[in-house]
């Protein structure tokens, strides 16, 4: 049985280590102004993007999902006709409708998918699993690292499913915005009041930066620091710590919303580089889906990771 992932584009995962994997990304398309744009993960595209400040507190920027007809041809496309079975990941259900198109797509598909599947010389049956990873930025990204490498190992897929129904609640995202104003803005527009006006204000006055975290479908802020650089380096100190007392899988993932090259300038990063590499810990770096970058801003870094431990604090 060949199983095979898909994400939707903000899982952030370095370019070559999706092509390398054949890991089907789920386009979402962005509009900034009139302009629209496509995430679909390109490295280049992103880089411009960010290098350009598309995003910035003057553009009225939004996005939206993918349609349940355009992930249902999608599939049907490139994914009947490449796997047997399908394991669905996608940004959280209270963030997107991606989960449930997604799942919508998934049903839809089951009538008339045999006809692919014949024309790319496959037999038997195509199952789908949609899940929800219950986390963001580089946190989804280390979720789908993880479930690649079971895949890669040869596991049944009954047991991966089940062994990423344990973990998922365990995974954790993290990140620092440079902007607290322009997440407030982001965020009161979408609904979400994680991160309060006179927070915002507040810390713009005093340059506080909160770290917020990503977990069990929960976004909330653990700790604030003054400084941007402070801030990073609180959470790349977290992150080193929990390699060191160990994770629950071998990966981590960290991204940035900008050029990826400025992750290794970074305070902390090189300590938790460090700490990858005497562990055996694989550390992903990638440019942080443009989604994320529209919802808390060019400049964020994200560091994500499966572990036991309670959130930062």
């Amino acid at each position: 049985m060949k199983i095979g992932l898909v994400v939707d584009s903000g899982c952030d995962l370095p370019k070559d280590y999706i092509d390398a994997n054949n890991i089907l990304v789920l386009p979402v398309p962005i509009r900034i102004g009139k302009e629209i744009y496509v995430d679909d993960r390109d490295p280049q595209r992103a880089r411009d993007f960010y290098t350009r400040h598309e995003v910035d507190k003057n553009h009225d920027a939004e996005t939206a999902p993918p349609s349940v007809e355009q992930i249902r041809t999608l599939l049907l496309k490139e994914a009947v006709g490449n796997f047997d079975y399908a394991l669905v990941q996608t940004v959280p259900k209270s963030r997107s409708p991606i989960f449930d198109n997604a799942t919508e797509a998934a049903h839809a598909i089951l009538g008339d998918y045999r006809q692919y599947r014949e024309a790319a010389g496959r037999e038997g049956p195509f199952r789908i699993r949609v899940s929800d990873s219950q986390t963001l930025f580089a946190g989804q990204g280390v979720l789908a690292a993880e479930t690649m490498r079971l895949i890669n190992s040869g596991m049944k897929v009954g047991d991966i499913r089940q062994r990423i129904s344990d973990l998922t609640p365990c995974t954790t995202g993290y990140a620092v915005v440079p902007d607290l104003y322009y997440v407030h803005k982001r965020a009161r527009k979408k609904g979400d009041k994680s991160v309060g006006f006179v927070g915002a204000l507040m810390g713009s006055a005093l340059d506080i930066k909160p770290i917020l975290c990503a977990r069990q479908d929960q976004t909330f802020p653990v700790a604030k620091v003054r400084g941007f650089d402070a801030a990073v380096d609180k959470m790349f100190q977290h992150a080193r710590a929990c390699v060191e007392d160990g994770l629950l899988t071998p990966i981590v993932c960290v991204s940035y919303a900008g050029d990826p090259e400025a992750v290794y300038q970074m305070p902390g990063f090189d300590a938790l580089k460090a700490a990858t590499e005497q562990h055996g810990v694989e550390l992903l770096v990638s440019h942080m889906g443009l989604t994320g970058g529209v919802n808390i801003g060019p400049g964020a870094i994200s560091v994500g990771f499966i572990t036991a431990q309670e959130p930062l604090h």
